[in-house]
């Protein structure tokens, strides 16, 4: 097993695993080598190869780095890029931002986005990831002749809306700051900056940091609207919430 990390951007990396075939991975770090927020998973080279032309910055990723990172979900192919299309249905869609698709309504329409060539910017995707996309009922015609021309994500940290996490520090005097809003699908980034181990324990025991050690960090997406509040196993009066919108 191989395993490799290419620089996107100064606080973003994607990751490849490679098992006989390729999992391609994108995901988030700050720093040299600290992984955080969640990963998104290429379901292929085609989808990969919409958004970079090859794979040239490549450094190594190790067993652990890769094993901190949350599966996200997957990368969709970006906006503008490729007209695409599954085996069991001939409709052929137009790709925009977000995974959207827009129905292409006729040759014509094909024809004014991509030329006479249009034939061969179409490509199949597995039917299992087409619930990736969002499919719009706003059927792509001849008059939309700039549509490949807009300006659509350049990253998959905007197409996806990555952002960096909220920081909570876990010190000696409890955590800091004591609550945090997000929004959903975004992260919390909990670091132990206390000598003496601590933890970040959901009330409900869902889910938990595990005991962070000084200088620990830990990072967990939410993805659903709520409040989640959480203690200090090696202090239970040590408490704190996370407000997801």
């Amino acid at each position: 097993m191989t395993k490799r990390v290419i620089s996107l951007l100064s606080t973003f990396v994607a990751v490849i695993t490679l098992v006989g075939g390729a999992t391609l991975w994108h995901t988030n770090r700050v720093g040299a080598a600290t992984i955080v927020n969640s990963g998104y998973v290429f379901p292929n080279d085609k989808t990969y190869f919409t958004w970079y032309s090859d794979f040239d910055d490549v450094k190594f990723l190790t067993d652990a780095e890769l094993a901190a990172i949350q599966m996200g979900g997957n990368v969709t192919y970006k906006g503008g890029v490729k007209m695409i299309k599954i085996n069991t249905d001939p409709k052929v869609y137009f790709v925009t931002d977000g995974g959207t698709l827009r129905p292409i309504a006729d040759e014509a329409a094909a024809s004014t986005l991509y030329g006479s060539s249009w034939n061969t910017m179409i490509d199949d995707v597995p039917d299992g990831f087409f619930s990736n996309y969002n499919v719009s009922s706003d059927d792509v015609t001849s008059s939309d002749a700039d549509l490949v021309d807009d300006d659509y994500a350049t990253t998959i940290n905007i197409d996806k809306s990555l952002t960096a996490p909220e920081e909570v520090e876990i010190t000696s005097n409890g955590y800091s700051p004591i609550d945090v809003t997000i929004d959903a699908g975004e992260t919390v980034r909990f670091t132990n900056t206390d000598s003496e181990k601590h933890t970040a324990t959901a009330d409900d025991l869902t889910w938990g940091t595990g005991t962070m050690q000084a200088d620990g960090t830990f990072v967990r997406r939410f993805d659903e609207a709520g409040t989640y509040t959480f203690f200090d196993s090696y202090d239970s009066g040590n408490t704190g919430a996370i407000y997801v919108e």
